[in-house]
Parts: C-alpha cells; structure tokens; sequence
C-alpha cells in the first residue's frame, strides 16, 4: 500500500510540473504591462490595485526595449520621449528557461521568466523575488 501511495505521489508530481514556455509566446510579452503582486523571497506578498505607471514592452526577435508610462484617463500615455528612460531588453533561452536581460547606463538585471500568456507574466528576480505582471487595460472616461 505504501508503494502505491509513492507511486501515486511521485505520478502526481512529474504530472503537474508546469510545461516550459514556448518561443512563440514571447510575442505576448509586447504590449502594456502593470504589477499585480511580489511574492518576496520570505514568503510575504504584496498585492497593487493601482498603478500611477505602467511597463510598456516592445519586443522583436528577442531583442527590444522596457520604458516605464504613465496613462492619461483620455486612452494616451505619458512618457518623457528620452531614450535613455528605456531598458534595453535582450531575451536568451538556457537549458530550461528564458532569461529577460536588461540595460540601461546605470545597471544590468536579469529576470528569470517563470510563466507567460496573453494576459499575465511572472518574472523571478535577482532578488530572489516573484513578480506578477497583468496586461494593463487604460480606463478612458466618455467624453
């Protein structure tokens, strides 16, 4: 009984391990982008209903950029233009993962990417913190 009950454990878990993500579905990572939790590398959580800015993610044969935006309740964004407000971004696959690199002149951080769809990535960082990102949808008051 106990052997079937290892089986049964050791069945599940290989079955619910998470599929690695696909190549083809970085391209869900262009677009707009707002937090929407940190799990810190103690365990505690810290969840955010209101963003005053949001990531905008531009990315084109894993190379592209991260710039920091500030939406408008009229649908525009804010952003002061200068290029060096930009990470450059650089995605590379190792073994198992893809990792999200970026630059700008006062840092390099990397970025382990631990799940992505259409609708939501979550990153790992070099601080040993899980990042959890929605796609961001702007509210625009009617005119």
């Amino acid at each position: 009984m106990k052997k079937l009950f290892l089986f049964g454990g050791l069945l599940l878990l290989f079955a619910c391990k998470k599929s690695p993500i696909s190549e083809e579905s970085l391209k869900y990572l262009n677009g707009y982008w707002e937090i929407s939790e940190v799990v810190f590398s103690d365990g505690t959580k810290k969840s955010y209903t209101v963003n005053p800015t949001v990531d905008f993610i531009q990315l084109e044969n894993n190379e592209g950029f991260r710039k920091k935006m500030q939406p408008k309740f009229d649908g525009t964004y804010k952003t002061s233009g200068d290029i060096h407000d930009a990470e450059l971004l650089q995605v590379s696959r190792t073994d198992s993962d893809f990792v999200l690199r970026y630059s700008n002149e006062f840092s390099d951080r990397e970025e382990v990417l631990t799940h992505l769809d259409s609708i939501s990535f979550s990153v790992m960082g070099d601080d040993g913190n899980l990042y959890t990102y929605k796609r961001f949808q702007p509210i625009i008051l009617p005119k």
